[in-house]
């Protein structure tokens, strides 16, 4: 296993444009991901940082350090590693398919963490290829935050691995507990936080050039926003959730949140606002 050590990170623009100028790349058959890790050995967690991301995604301080906080200091490996040569496949064009994350233990402000992201197993899809990240933070040597990305390259002709199965299996019945809007400009303000400023999120007219008739939300951001209004009222020392991503939430758009309370959790969905369409489906427990 090769060992990446970033002690200074690229800027924001600069780690889009390596993504961006990878667009080119043409692999053959892949049967196995780079065996490499890429690590920022000491991430300290900044109130500031953490105020800034509470605000956006509707956390409140009595949420502490949001479990998702850990992802956004994650971000950046991703796109080193969807930059570098030995990577087969773009970021540009890559589907966010699933997205799971567990708390192990609490996260502070002021804890120093290293953080470590790896390419993990292929599955195959009837759309393309399956893929996975695995990303960990630890603190002091021990690991306190986990999570894993799904994700599809589409297109891919001969997918490689086992068949992709779903991970939310549970049909417990779901109510309209909630509506929120999302407005034009959730997709700058989310980027300014988390350094992800794909084109696709920022203004209509960038999507477009993407292919997109309008600017469409951060599936991590409509992933948080649910989280924040289904999350116990203080912080929590465990927690584990996973979601699917669906379809595109289109900025401005009004959705609704829906939701069963279970025993130590919740099922949920976030749906467009007549509640017809899915956006994302998910399970939290704690």
């Amino acid at each position: 296993m090769k060992i990446i050590e970033v002690k200074k990170l690229p800027s924001a623009l600069a780690l889009n444009l390596g993504a961006l100028r990878s667009s080119g790349k043409r692999p053959g058959v892949v049967t196995a991901l780079p065996q490499v890790t890429y690590v920022r050995p000491r991430v300290v967690v900044n109130a500031k940082d953490v105020a800034a991301y509470a605000k956006v995604c509707g956390f409140t301080k009595a949420h502490g350090v949001p479990m998702l906080y850990p992802h956004m200091q994650a971000f950046p490996l991703a796109m080193m590693l969807f930059g570098a040569k030995a990577f087969p496949w773009p970021a540009m064009g890559t589907v966010h398919l699933a997205n799971s994350a567990k708390l192990l233990k609490r996260i502070n402000v002021g804890d120093e963490l290293r953080i470590e992201m790896s390419p993990g197993e292929l599955y195959a899809h009837e759309k393309g290829q399956v893929f996975t990240l695995h990303a960990r933070a630890l603190r002091a040597g021990d690991v306190v935050w986990e999570s894993t990305w799904t994700l599809l390259r589409l297109g891919v002709r001969t997918p490689q691995g086992e068949p992709y199965t779903s991970a939310l299996t549970d049909d417990t019945p779901i109510s309209h507990q909630a509506d929120f809007f999302a407005g034009a400009g959730i997709g700058r303000s989310y980027g300014r936080v988390s350094g992800d400023i794909n084109p696709i999120h920022l203004f209509a007219i960038t999507a477009k050039f993407m292919g997109f008739r309008k600017a469409i939300a951060h599936g991590m951001w409509t992933k948080a926003k649910a989280l924040s209004a289904l999350m116990p009222r203080e912080a929590v020392d465990h927690a584990e959730v996973i979601v699917e991503f669906k379809t595109p939430l289109f900025l401005p758009a009004k959705a609704s949140l829906w939701a069963a309370r279970q025993e130590h959790g919740t099922v949920f969905e976030v749906r467009n606002a007549k509640g017809d369409k899915p956006h994302l489906r998910g399970r939290v427990t704690y």
